[in-house]
């Protein structure tokens, strides 16, 4: 039998800030690559273009943490210890009959 991870195993802090880390590394990467800056330009233009890759990389790595730490919040502490062993934003396997009825608008109101 295979040990399934729970979901505190699913979201360590240091593996959302290594996400956001290597999030920020391509930013930046990308700003460069597309401001010239390994192509022969002048010492100015290619400061420039570090400077903005360093700024898109910092606004990267921050807002890629924002987003983590609230779609962490999303989670129910009570589920945090539970085993996960299918996808997580599947709906529920057992469903009873009252509740496809209602949805289907098949059953009719109860009188008092």
């Amino acid at each position: 039998m295979t040990d399934r991870p729970t979901r505190r195993d699913l979201m360590k802090p240091a593996q959302l800030v290594g996400l956001a880390f290597v999030a920020a590394l391509f930013g930046g990467i990308v700003t460069l690559v597309s401001m010239g800056a390994f192509q022969a330009r002048p010492a100015d233009e290619i400061q420039r273009a570090i400077m903005v890759a360093l700024v898109v990389a910092g606004v990267t790595f921050i807002v890629t943490l924002v987003v983590m730490a609230l779609l962490v919040l999303a989670v129910d502490p009570a589920q945090i210890e539970k085993k996960i062993d299918r996808a997580v934003l599947l709906p529920p396997e057992e469903t009873t009959d009252s509740s496809e009825s209602a949805s289907n608008g098949d059953e009719t109101p109860e009188r008092q």
